[in-house]
């Protein structure tokens, strides 16, 4: 585990399935926040896949001094489930990239996150694939909650799912997870569909990127039009939705981005809803005000997250292309 560096007051340690959206929110955490460590978890493919791939990420940009860090193979209570329909069957297909060569941590992700709580001061936790390695930290050190300062994550939804009507892919892989993060009692940010879907890399977006001009740049840009193309034939969506990077940039830009404090609940028993992230807005924050008004307001439970309920779609993917420029 690398020391604290002086001077700096916050850490990221992003924890990720890659998958291309997951790679891209390392490049843009990169350049902007203190990234203290990767770790690496079964979801858009298997662990071998997704580790491989987080290793060809941190080659591919440069990044090698970042520590990866190996996690868990599955769910804490469901089958496996990935997702090759929309990330292909390296899980980062799009362009034949080189074997990595960087070497992993020799610690487990769930004993890399406890062991970095200790090691910095104000650790943020970002998650960007299902939770089970969280969840699992959370559980083998229940202690952790006095020491990280926030979790950000993508996934759930406001309104719509994704794997079902009802669930998003992230939560839906392993809700039990997700069900334990959520009643940890931590500050959460939550960037589910309802917002990352409008976070649309079209044809004209990634031209932008691919205009950069560079080899990275186009190399990035030909990943994420596999991944566009991917998404028009399973969704009919036009771009490639660009989910997981959101959950960094409210660090780097929190203006592009309304939040709204509200109760989040994981449903685990639902026939047809489980997985579903239960957003009771009925309250909003803790001021007594709501989306009802101040009187004659309906409140729901307390707030336990703060989740994004729109943002600037613009200013976002300006942020994105003008990181990109600077590998």
């Amino acid at each position: 585990m690398p020391s604290q560096p002086k001077g700096i007051t916050v850490q990221f340690l992003l924890d990720c399935d890659p998958g291309h959206d997951d790679m891209l929110t390392i490049f843009l955490a990169a350049k902007h926040l203190d990234v203290v460590g990767i770790t690496t978890v079964s979801g858009n493919q298997s662990l071998e896949k997704t580790t491989r791939n987080a290793r060809r990420s941190v080659e591919l940009a440069g990044l090698t001094h970042i520590p990866i860090a190996k996690g868990l193979p599955r769910p804490l209570v469901n089958e496996v489930r990935y997702a090759p329909e929309i990330h292909g069957q390296s899980g980062l297909d799009g362009v034949a990239l080189p074997e990595p060569t960087v070497e992993l941590s020799p610690l487990h992700a769930v004993d890399f996150i406890i062991e970095a709580s200790h090691t910095y001061d104000e650790l943020v936790l970002v998650p960007a694939g299902p939770l089970t390695n969280i969840a699992a930290a959370l559980i083998k050190d229940p202690t952790l909650v006095e020491r990280v300062k926030e979790i950000s994550l993508m996934g759930g939804s406001m309104t719509y799912g994704g794997s079902t009507a009802a669930a998003e892919f992230n939560i839906y892989v392993d809700p039990e997870a997700a069900d334990v993060v959520f009643r940890s009692g931590l500050p959460i940010k939550m960037f589910g569909l309802n917002v990352t879907r409008m976070a649309s890399a079209t044809v004209e977006r990634l031209d932008r990127i691919r205009d950069i001009g560079t080899p990275f740049a186009r190399t990035v840009a030909d990943l994420v039009e596999f991944y566009r193309a991917s998404l028009h034939n399973v969704y009919g969506l036009d771009g490639a939705s660009i989910h997981d990077p959101l959950a960094v940039a409210v660090y780097i830009r929190p203006e592009l981005f309304t939040m709204q404090a509200m109760n989040v609940q994981i449903e685990l028993n639902g026939t047809h809803t489980r997985g579903m992230t239960v957003c009771d807005y009925r309250y909003v924050g803790r001021e007594g005000k709501g989306i009802y008004g101040e009187s004659g307001i309906i409140r729901g439970a307390e707030a336990n997250a703060e989740v994004a309920v729109d943002m600037d779609v613009d200013g976002f993917f300006d942020l994105l292309t003008d990181t990109l420029a600077l590998y």
